[in-house]
């Protein structure tokens, strides 16, 4: 091993002498403490270290030794309904050890070692296996059945296997490869920076659907597609996080608590134990992984947290599961690359950033996709990615929200008016975008509704009618609008506050399925387009405005789905009646 000693200490930057043999990226451990660090760059035999435990303490002469393999995670049964920090440290190990307060340079093993886990074969001795393929399962939880692949790098023979009861350290099977025989057990690592390998990647065609109707019907985000959500401080990521947790059509959530305040992530290790899967009536952390890293712990970390997170959802997408990664925040991320760009002395970019953020989030968010993974059987997987920015007084413009911007494909931007108005979800629909529309448009057309896109069409114009009319009844006032324009308004209201407004902690409310909202577009829709037929036809545009029918279409929104289409009828008859009583009363 490579051993060098300390030359100096700058806050999470450690510069160690001595470390010729040592390579980029090799974990060590610092000071007689061993502390876990990263080695960040090599200048002849000094070695840039970034740490990711307080260095408070440490000064020169104390010595680094190289531990010789990358930043690893280990991979296996015992991942889901654990809550880790930032360099996959289970919390509740290293609480038994350091009690509440937590110690440094603590060593605990990622995944439990005496635990016993019930192993299925489902390969025999003499059958040829390649990377990815499935040599048994392992039931994990009552939600998820672990499937056990054979690692990148190993094809041969299977010489023998065996089922019963293992720990992740025990030798499942045997395998002959053309080196000589390796030997599997439950367990693989894999390099946190590196992505994990896949056969081929698809294309986003086909939507992640999520119960949630601002962003399903406007801005959807596809399966394996990244999204991005910029917001003020209050302004809902979080609830709109905690909401795609629970509802979205994702097997597996991973939840990356990236630097932010302390009292948030507790509000999630408290929330998610107690939350039901509303699909399976289980603990929603029965097919979670969260990964706990605030902003009160050590600032490298965050970015150790990051990679930690989207290795263990590849894990998962390669066994064919959808995975669904939550990432809060990655501001806090890029505040810490800042912070060690800083201290390395480079040449900042723009507002102190480093000149490669850019760069850096893009790898992160390009590891996300739909793929079809190693192995003789082509599982398909799907990995999906959104990441909360929190840009600084809801400026967007500043270095990371526009490098997100960049890469990201879809857009929800959190809006502090709409907010302070208590209409949540606060995704401003003027400035937000998804650019996956066009390719999902032929899977809504079929799948939901052969109209869906045309409806959702007359809902985005009426809206962006009623912004730009906002603004001459801010100068003139309200009579000065035609009564066509006023009914415009009326619609667009009805759109914001029937259809967009959706209360995440009412219990029909919470989800919408595509068929209620397809008939909740048609419902608005249809009293926009027939109250303006009869306006033109000569009916009272107060008449029109003020028909009890409107408030059945508001309450649409709290009927169960099994009484959708008996609702859906009855109001749409009261509409017809009620508009055809509208016209009698203008022919008058």
């Amino acid at each position: 091993m490579s051993t060098g000693v300390i030359k100096k200490v700058a806050g999470p930057l450690v510069i160690a002498e001595g470390m010729r043999d040592a390579n980029m990226f090799d974990v060590v451990r610092v000071s007689r403490q061993r502390l876990i660090g990263e080695i960040i760059e090599m200048h002849g035999d000094e070695a840039s270290i970034q740490v990711y435990e307080e260095t408070s303490g440490l000064g020169p002469g104390e010595p680094v030794e190289s531990m010789e393999v990358p930043m690893s995670v280990e991979l296996g049964p015992g991942l889901i309904t654990s809550i880790y920090d930032g360099i996959q440290r289970p919390l509740d190990d290293i609480m038994k050890i350091s009690g509440n307060n937590l110690k440094r340079g603590v060593e605990v093993p990622s995944l439990k070692r005496n635990l016993k886990w019930e192993f299925v074969p489902t390969m025999q001795a003499g059958d040829a296996v390649e990377p990815g393929d499935v040599i048994g399962t392992v039931q994990e939880t009552v939600l998820v059945q672990q499937k056990i692949m054979v690692p990148y790098g190993v094809s041969g023979t299977v010489k023998e296997i065996r089922g019963g009861t293992f720990t992740v350290e025990e030798t499942v099977a045997v395998v002959e490869t053309e080196n000589g025989e390796k030997e599997l057990t439950l367990m693989q690592r894999w390099p946190v920076r590196q992505g994990r390998p896949y056969k081929k990647k698809l294309p986003p065609e086909m939507p992640l659907v999520t119960g949630q109707r601002v962003i399903d019907t406007f801005f959807p985000i596809a399966k394996g597609g990244v999204a991005a959500v910029p917001g003020p401080f209050g302004s809902g990521k979080t609830v709109i996080q905690h909401q795609l947790a629970k509802w979205a059509e994702a097997d597996i959530v991973v939840y990356i608590g990236c630097g932010e305040r302390g009292n948030e992530m507790t509000d999630v290790l408290n929330e998610f134990p107690e939350l039901k899967d509303p699909k399976t009536g289980q603990p929603l952390m029965q097919r979670t992984v969260l990964i706990a890293n605030t902003s009160d712990m050590p600032v490298a970390a965050r970015e150790a947290s990051i990679y930690t997170g989207i290795t263990i959802a590849e894990y998962f997408r390669d066994m064919g599961y959808s995975v669904a990664l939550m990432a809060d925040s990655t501001s806090r991320w890029a505040e810490a690359l800042r912070e060690m760009s800083g201290r390395l002395e480079e040449m900042p970019g723009e507002e102190g950033y480093p000149a490669y953020l850019g760069s850096r989030l893009a790898q992160f968010y390009e590891r996300a996709g739909h793929v079809i993974s190693l192995g003789k059987e082509g599982r398909e997987g799907a990995l999906s990615v959104i990441g909360a920015v929190s840009p600084p007084g809801g400026d967007t413009s500043e270095p990371v929200s526009q490098a997100t911007l960049r890469i990201v494909k879809v857009f929800w931007g959190l809006d502090s008016e709409l907010a302070y108005k208590r209409h949540f979800p606060a995704i401003n629909w003027l400035n937000s975008y998804s650019l996956y529309l066009d390719d999902m448009e032929k899977w809504f057309n079929a799948e939901v509704a052969p109209d869906w896109m045309e409806g959702r069409q007359k809902m985005m114009s009426l809206l962006q009618e009623e912004a730009e009319l906002e603004e001459i009844v801010k100068m003139v006032g309200m009579d000065a609008l035609s009564p066509g324009d006023r009914l415009k308004m009326e619609a667009a209201r009805s759109i914001r506050e029937d259809f967009l407004h959706q209360n995440s902690f009412h219990e029909i409310d919470t989800y919408t399925s595509l068929k209620k909202q397809y008939m909740m577009m048609r419902l608005v829709n249809a009293f926009y387009e027939k109250s303006r037929d009869a306006l033109e036809k000569g009916a009272p545009l107060n008449r029109l405005i003020s028909m009890p029918v409107r408030e059945q279409i508001g309450r649409f929104k709290y009927v169960t789905e099994d009484a959708l289409d008996e609702s859906y009828a009855k109001v749409e008859e009261e509409l017809a009646a009620q508009i055809a009583e509208a016209l009698r009363k203008g022919e008058r």
